[in-house]
């Protein structure tokens, strides 16, 4: 697709993916997605052509991304399973930054995880964290964002958080409750994205109510 105004998102049929390309969308550009669920119903029509994520055929997925401008990664698992693990998801990513580097992709907006660190005794956060090094190795212009919780029409956990709140009298709280977390808007995070996408400035933490640091 020779489209010199053309942006990638990773999962537009999914959660988050979905509120950056509607964006993307409502701001003119013209958008692909990168899905492992290609045949899963399209909520944007011919507007937004589907493409595997072949993460197992690194030069078709090259291809896929020749000519786009920014890639949006919202791509992760949420939790190891037997059939799809942290680490696998750690690997693909990589694959897909190497592919985007190869195809000549000019800015990557990669949603990451608040606090991630290397050092972490989490595996969730150890392998974000060596996903925002990798990221910053390609040589590609990067925005890492770093949201907390999101929350949105579709969210599950906010959601059923509140539902328990508006229906029981007392609320379970793990540990001494003590610990501060500020829940994101998953469309405040779209707009955060694709204005980042506009930017060619390395930037890592950038995120409504968190700090911004250039690198």
């Amino acid at each position: 697709m020779n489209d010199k105004n053309l942006h990638a998102v990773t999962g537009a049929f999914g959660y988050s993916g979905k509120y950056i390309a509607r964006r993307l969308l409502a701001g003119g550009r013209h958008v692909i997605t990168l899905t492992n669920s290609i045949h899963r119903r399209n909520p944007f029509g011919q507007a937004v052509k589907a493409f595997p994520s072949h993460f197992d055929d690194p030069e078709r997925l090259t291809e896929s991304l020749r000519n786009v401008q920014v890639l949006y990664n919202t791509y992760w698992v949420r939790f190891n399973h037997k059939t799809f693990t942290y680490a696998e998801a750690e690997r693909n990513t990589k694959v897909m930054f190497e592919a985007a580097r190869t195809a000549g992709v000019k800015r990557i907006v990669h949603v990451s995880i608040a606090n991630p660190a290397e050092d972490s005794p989490f595996e969730y956060f150890r392998r974000k964290a060596r996903l925002e090094t990798a990221l910053r190795e390609t040589g590609v212009s990067y925005a890492i964002l770093r949201p907390t919780v999101l929350f949105g029409k579709e969210d599950i956990l906010i959601n059923n958080i509140a539902w328990a709140l508006r229906r029981f009298p007392v609320f379970g709280v793990f540990g001494g409750g003590k610990y501060r977390l500020q829940p994101l808007c998953v469309d405040d995070l779209a707009e955060l994205a694709v204005t980042q996408g506009s930017s060619r400035e390395n930037v890592t933490g950038v995120s409504p109510g968190m700090a911004r640091v250039a690198l």
